[in-house]
Protein backbone atom coordinates (compact mmCIF):
# COMPACT_ATOMS: atom_id res chain seq x y z
CA UNK A 1 0.00 0.00 0.00
CA UNK A 2 1.21 3.21 -0.66
CA UNK A 3 2.29 5.89 1.84
CA UNK A 4 -0.09 7.85 3.98
CA UNK A 5 -1.04 12.10 3.62
CA UNK A 6 -2.48 12.60 6.78
CA UNK A 7 -3.01 16.19 6.61
CA UNK A 8 -6.37 17.95 5.54
CA UNK A 9 -6.10 20.28 2.75
CA UNK A 10 -8.66 22.57 3.04
CA UNK A 11 -10.59 24.58 0.10
CA UNK A 12 -13.23 26.35 2.34
CA UNK A 13 -16.37 24.30 1.80
CA UNK A 14 -14.28 21.18 1.16
CA UNK A 15 -11.67 19.32 2.82
CA UNK A 16 -9.82 16.14 1.47
CA UNK A 17 -6.98 14.04 3.04
CA UNK A 18 -5.28 11.18 1.68
CA UNK A 19 -4.14 7.78 3.78
CA UNK A 20 -3.64 4.57 2.69
CA UNK A 21 -4.59 5.77 -0.87
CA UNK A 22 -7.87 6.75 0.04
CA UNK A 23 -8.47 10.26 -0.35
CA UNK A 24 -11.46 11.62 1.50
CA UNK A 25 -13.35 14.53 0.04
CA UNK A 26 -15.67 15.99 2.84
CA UNK A 27 -17.99 18.59 2.51
CA UNK A 28 -18.50 21.33 5.27
CA UNK A 29 -21.88 23.12 4.97
CA UNK A 30 -23.69 21.59 7.57
CA UNK A 31 -26.27 20.50 8.49
CA UNK A 32 -28.06 20.20 4.61
CA UNK A 33 -24.98 20.92 2.73
CA UNK A 34 -27.12 22.65 -0.01
CA UNK A 35 -25.62 22.95 -3.44
CA UNK A 36 -23.92 26.31 -4.82
CA UNK A 37 -21.77 26.79 -8.03
CA UNK A 38 -18.44 27.45 -5.22
CA UNK A 39 -19.08 24.20 -3.37
CA UNK A 40 -19.32 22.04 -6.84
CA UNK A 41 -15.96 24.05 -7.74
CA UNK A 42 -14.50 23.35 -4.77
CA UNK A 43 -15.28 19.68 -5.23
CA UNK A 44 -14.14 19.63 -8.61
CA UNK A 45 -10.86 20.98 -7.65
CA UNK A 46 -10.46 18.85 -5.10
CA UNK A 47 -10.78 15.94 -7.07
CA UNK A 48 -8.07 17.80 -9.97
CA UNK A 49 -5.74 17.83 -7.16
CA UNK A 50 -6.19 13.98 -5.92
CA UNK A 51 -5.78 12.88 -9.35
CA UNK A 52 -2.11 14.12 -9.92
CA UNK A 53 -1.39 12.78 -6.72
CA UNK A 54 0.15 9.43 -6.90
CA UNK A 55 -0.72 8.65 -3.17
CA UNK A 56 -4.27 8.59 -3.72
CA UNK A 57 -6.39 5.46 -5.57
CA UNK A 58 -9.48 6.05 -4.68
CA UNK A 59 -11.94 8.76 -3.53
CA UNK A 60 -14.59 8.75 -0.88
CA UNK A 61 -17.21 11.82 -1.09
CA UNK A 62 -18.75 12.12 2.37
CA UNK A 63 -20.41 15.51 4.29
CA UNK A 64 -20.47 16.30 7.58
CA UNK A 65 -23.94 16.87 9.59
CA UNK A 66 -27.20 16.03 8.94
CA UNK A 67 -27.93 15.28 5.43
CA UNK A 68 -25.09 14.56 2.63
CA UNK A 69 -26.71 16.78 0.20
CA UNK A 70 -30.13 18.72 0.35
CA UNK A 71 -30.14 20.10 -3.10
CA UNK A 72 -30.77 24.08 -3.69
CA UNK A 73 -31.82 25.81 -1.50
CA UNK A 74 -34.42 27.83 -2.89
CA UNK A 75 -35.14 29.89 0.30
CA UNK A 76 -32.86 32.22 -1.00
CA UNK A 77 -30.51 33.78 -3.59
CA UNK A 78 -27.59 31.31 -3.73
CA UNK A 79 -30.22 28.27 -4.15
CA UNK A 80 -31.42 30.04 -7.32
CA UNK A 81 -27.87 30.92 -8.65
CA UNK A 82 -27.91 28.19 -11.17
CA UNK A 83 -31.09 28.87 -12.30
CA UNK A 84 -30.89 32.98 -12.46
CA UNK A 85 -26.79 34.00 -12.65
CA UNK A 86 -26.52 37.19 -11.19
CA UNK A 87 -23.43 38.06 -13.71
CA UNK A 88 -23.17 36.44 -16.83
CA UNK A 89 -19.56 36.20 -15.99
CA UNK A 90 -20.51 33.69 -12.83
CA UNK A 91 -20.30 29.76 -13.97
CA UNK A 92 -23.09 27.93 -13.82
CA UNK A 93 -23.60 25.25 -11.09
CA UNK A 94 -23.69 22.38 -13.77
CA UNK A 95 -20.56 23.47 -15.68
CA UNK A 96 -19.17 23.38 -12.65
CA UNK A 97 -20.60 19.54 -12.17
CA UNK A 98 -19.39 18.49 -15.29
CA UNK A 99 -15.70 18.74 -14.20
CA UNK A 100 -16.54 16.08 -11.87
CA UNK A 101 -16.06 13.34 -14.93
CA UNK A 102 -12.75 14.54 -15.98
CA UNK A 103 -10.50 12.14 -13.82
CA UNK A 104 -9.40 8.40 -13.74
CA UNK A 105 -9.97 7.88 -10.26
CA UNK A 106 -12.63 5.65 -8.63
CA UNK A 107 -15.47 7.50 -5.98
CA UNK A 108 -17.17 6.03 -3.60
CA UNK A 109 -20.07 8.29 -1.52
CA UNK A 110 -21.15 8.01 1.56
CA UNK A 111 -25.40 9.43 1.95
CA UNK A 112 -26.07 9.85 5.39
CA UNK A 113 -29.83 11.47 5.90
CA UNK A 114 -31.22 12.95 2.45
CA UNK A 115 -29.47 13.16 -1.12
CA UNK A 116 -32.13 15.78 -2.26
CA UNK A 117 -32.72 16.89 -6.12
CA UNK A 118 -29.10 18.57 -7.12
CA UNK A 119 -28.01 16.10 -4.64
CA UNK A 120 -29.08 12.97 -5.52
CA UNK A 121 -27.62 14.26 -9.47
CA UNK A 122 -23.68 14.70 -7.06
CA UNK A 123 -24.63 11.34 -5.35
CA UNK A 124 -24.95 9.79 -8.93
CA UNK A 125 -21.63 11.07 -10.47
CA UNK A 126 -20.14 8.66 -7.76
CA UNK A 127 -19.31 5.11 -8.95
CA UNK A 128 -20.36 3.87 -5.85
CA UNK A 129 -23.02 4.58 -3.20
CA UNK A 130 -23.18 3.02 0.52
CA UNK A 131 -26.86 4.21 2.00
CA UNK A 132 -28.44 3.39 5.46
CA UNK A 133 -32.08 2.47 6.60
CA UNK A 134 -32.17 6.22 7.21
CA UNK A 135 -31.08 7.36 3.74
CA UNK A 136 -33.68 9.37 1.66
CA UNK A 137 -33.70 9.97 -1.93
CA UNK A 138 -35.98 12.20 -3.87
CA UNK A 139 -35.51 13.32 -7.37
CA UNK A 140 -38.38 16.32 -6.09
CA UNK A 141 -38.42 18.28 -9.47
CA UNK A 142 -41.16 17.69 -10.74
CA UNK A 143 -43.29 18.73 -7.23
CA UNK A 144 -41.52 21.92 -7.68
CA UNK A 145 -43.17 22.85 -10.78
CA UNK A 146 -39.37 22.44 -12.33
CA UNK A 147 -37.20 20.60 -14.61
CA UNK A 148 -34.55 17.45 -13.55
CA UNK A 149 -30.70 18.83 -13.72
CA UNK A 150 -27.69 18.09 -12.50
CA UNK A 151 -27.48 15.33 -15.49
CA UNK A 152 -30.12 13.04 -13.94
CA UNK A 153 -31.15 12.88 -17.50
CA UNK A 154 -27.82 10.95 -18.15
CA UNK A 155 -26.87 9.28 -14.76
CA UNK A 156 -30.34 8.39 -12.87
CA UNK A 157 -32.09 5.72 -15.84
CA UNK A 158 -27.94 4.55 -16.15
CA UNK A 159 -27.82 3.40 -13.10
CA UNK A 160 -31.56 2.09 -12.24
CA UNK A 161 -33.05 1.96 -15.59
CA UNK A 162 -35.43 4.32 -17.55
CA UNK A 163 -38.82 2.97 -16.26
CA UNK A 164 -37.44 3.37 -12.64
CA UNK A 165 -35.81 6.75 -13.77
CA UNK A 166 -39.21 8.18 -14.88
CA UNK A 167 -41.14 6.99 -11.89
CA UNK A 168 -39.01 8.71 -9.70
CA UNK A 169 -38.74 12.10 -11.80
CA UNK A 170 -42.66 12.06 -12.50
CA UNK A 171 -43.56 11.46 -8.91
CA UNK A 172 -40.78 13.10 -7.62
CA UNK A 173 -41.45 10.51 -4.46
CA UNK A 174 -38.68 9.97 -1.85
CA UNK A 175 -37.42 6.75 -1.14
CA UNK A 176 -35.65 4.96 1.82
CA UNK A 177 -32.43 2.81 1.76
CA UNK A 178 -33.78 -0.17 1.75
CA UNK A 179 -36.05 0.31 -1.63
CA UNK A 180 -32.89 2.18 -2.65
CA UNK A 181 -30.90 -1.19 -2.84
CA UNK A 182 -33.24 -3.04 -4.21
CA UNK A 183 -33.85 -0.89 -7.20
CA UNK A 184 -29.53 -0.36 -7.41
CA UNK A 185 -29.32 3.35 -6.33
CA UNK A 186 -27.29 2.34 -3.53
CA UNK A 187 -25.17 -0.12 -3.91
CA UNK A 188 -24.39 -1.03 0.48
CA UNK A 189 -26.55 -1.01 2.61
CA UNK A 190 -25.44 -0.57 6.49
CA UNK A 191 -26.20 0.31 10.12
CA UNK A 192 -26.79 3.78 10.22
CA UNK A 193 -23.59 5.95 11.28
CA UNK A 194 -21.62 3.47 9.89
CA UNK A 195 -21.93 4.38 6.02
CA UNK A 196 -18.45 6.51 5.79
CA UNK A 197 -16.58 3.27 7.66
CA UNK A 198 -18.26 1.10 4.43
CA UNK A 199 -17.20 3.80 2.20
CA UNK A 200 -13.84 3.32 3.40
CA UNK A 201 -13.79 0.00 3.72
CA UNK A 202 -14.94 -0.51 -0.52
CA UNK A 203 -12.36 2.36 -1.66
CA UNK A 204 -9.49 0.29 0.85
CA UNK A 205 -10.86 -2.97 -1.22
CA UNK A 206 -10.34 -0.68 -4.59
CA UNK A 207 -7.00 1.02 -3.79
CA UNK A 208 -5.92 -3.04 -3.13
CA UNK A 209 -6.10 -3.54 -6.56
CA UNK A 210 -3.20 -2.51 -9.35
CA UNK A 211 -3.77 1.46 -9.26
CA UNK A 212 -3.04 1.67 -13.51
CA UNK A 213 -5.41 -1.29 -13.81
CA UNK A 214 -8.38 0.01 -12.09
CA UNK A 215 -7.79 3.74 -13.67
CA UNK A 216 -7.79 2.07 -17.22
CA UNK A 217 -10.79 0.44 -16.56
CA UNK A 218 -12.54 3.36 -15.23
CA UNK A 219 -11.14 5.25 -18.32
CA UNK A 220 -12.98 3.07 -20.58
CA UNK A 221 -16.09 2.11 -18.37
CA UNK A 222 -16.99 6.05 -18.73
CA UNK A 223 -15.77 6.78 -21.65
CA UNK A 224 -17.86 9.26 -23.30
CA UNK A 225 -19.37 10.27 -19.83
CA UNK A 226 -18.41 13.27 -19.49
CA UNK A 227 -19.85 14.46 -22.74
CA UNK A 228 -23.18 12.61 -22.05
CA UNK A 229 -23.08 14.81 -19.06
CA UNK A 230 -22.56 17.92 -20.33
CA UNK A 231 -25.13 17.16 -23.15
CA UNK A 232 -27.96 16.48 -20.72
CA UNK A 233 -27.07 19.49 -18.63
CA UNK A 234 -26.99 22.09 -21.44
CA UNK A 235 -30.96 20.63 -22.18
CA UNK A 236 -31.30 21.22 -18.54
CA UNK A 237 -30.73 24.35 -18.04
CA UNK A 238 -32.71 25.87 -21.07
CA UNK A 239 -35.97 23.65 -19.67
CA UNK A 240 -35.06 24.87 -15.82
CA UNK A 241 -34.63 28.64 -17.49
CA UNK A 242 -38.49 28.01 -18.86
CA UNK A 243 -40.07 26.85 -16.03
CA UNK A 244 -38.43 29.32 -13.91
CA UNK A 245 -40.55 31.84 -15.35
CA UNK A 246 -43.98 29.50 -14.32
CA UNK A 247 -46.11 30.29 -12.19
CA UNK A 248 -46.13 26.45 -10.75
CA UNK A 249 -42.24 27.47 -9.97
CA UNK A 250 -43.94 29.61 -7.25
CA UNK A 251 -46.11 27.65 -6.58
CA UNK A 252 -44.03 24.88 -6.01
CA UNK A 253 -41.41 26.74 -4.21
CA UNK A 254 -44.21 28.31 -2.04
CA UNK A 255 -45.68 25.02 -1.23
CA UNK A 256 -42.30 23.57 -0.17
CA UNK A 257 -41.64 26.54 1.84
CA UNK A 258 -44.82 26.14 3.66
CA UNK A 259 -44.75 22.45 4.27
CA UNK A 260 -48.07 21.87 2.23
CA UNK A 261 -49.09 20.54 -0.92
CA UNK A 262 -48.61 22.53 -4.01
CA UNK A 263 -51.46 23.48 -6.52
CA UNK A 264 -50.32 23.22 -9.83
CA UNK A 265 -52.74 25.02 -12.68
CA UNK A 266 -50.24 24.47 -15.48
CA UNK A 267 -49.30 27.70 -16.01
Amino acid sequence: MTVSRSSRVSLDEVSYRIADGVATVEIHKPPHNFLAPRLVSQIADAYGAIENDALARVIVLCSEGKNFCGGGDFSNAEGNASIRPKATTEPHLYDEAVRLFDGSKPVVAAIQGAAVGGGLGLAMTADFRIGTPSSRFSANFARLGFHHGFGLTYTLPLVIGSQRALELLYTGRRIRGDEALTMGLVDRLVTDGEERDAALGLASEIAASAPLAVQSIRRTMRRGSAGAFKAATDWEKVEQLRLAATEDWVEGVRAMAERRVPEFRGV
